[in-house]
């Protein structure tokens, strides 16, 4: 009997109080999707916009596999460059030590697609999605630009953008779809849901900034 009356003590409420949390999580991850929903679109619909910002991820997956979000990403780009729909391509990733680069990789690979080394401009230190953008903004001056990513990825990218004033929108690139028996399309709900938390809580800084990068000021013009 006793350990019954704890049960109800304890037990349904704390049950209630995790409902809850559910409740709140799955509302602000919906909001964030219909906020930025009008603003992805898929590859032939995507605004031509001078510079493109492409987010870095490793080339292979932990099996040792071809990463599909990596070679999506770079297929897109080189296509716009190639279609005249972009001019310049900012590369933003991790290069967290000599054998581990993420822009370098990127650079390479896009050269191989037909994009020539004088259009690109690598980030190196674009460690997390919201590092790239306070990047983009504060050393390399950006002001509009056109976000290339899976469609699962862009909201969260797109609604940092917004809140940093940035004039963005999505194109999104080819890739797996997620789906919430998957352990990326949960880690991905709650990464949406720590954005929140850096933007408006405890106000993240990203981890490196460092002296202004010029771009050509023909592609960091703001929206008309």
């Amino acid at each position: 009997m006793r350990r019954v009356s704890l049960i109800r003590r304890w037990g349904l409420p704390l049950c209630g109080l995790l409902a809850l949390l559910l409740v709140v999580m799955i509302a602000l991850n919906e909001w964030m999707l219909w906020k930025t929903r009008p603003f992805i679109q898929s590859p032939s619909r995507c605004t031509s916009i001078p510079l493109a910002i492409v987010f870095g991820t490793s080339r292979y997956l932990r099996n040792g596999r071809d990463n599909p979000h990596y070679h999506g990403r770079l297929d897109l780009a080189a296509q716009l460059y190639n279609e005249g729909r972009i001019q310049h391509l900012l590369l933003s990733g991790d290069n967290r030590s000599l054998y581990y680069n993420e822009p370098v990789n990127m650079q390479k690979d896009l050269m191989a697609l037909g994009v020539p080394p004088e259009v690109m401009t690598l980030d190196y230190a674009g460690l997390s999605t919201f590092d790239t953008l306070v990047r983009a903004r504060e050393v390399f001056g950006v002001q509009r630009a056109l976000l290339v990513s899976q469609s699962w990825h862009l909201p969260r990218a797109l609604f940092i953008a917004d809140v940093l004033g940035l004039h963005v929108e999505g194109c999104s690139a080819y890739g797996p779809t997620l789906h919430w028996t998957h352990f990326q399309w949960w880690r991905e709900v709650l990464a949406r849901l720590a954005t929140l938390g850096d933007l408006f809580i405890w106000q993240r800084a990203p981890r490196f900034l460092g002296p202004h990068v010029d771009l050509p000021d023909e592609v960091i013009s703001p929206a008309d």
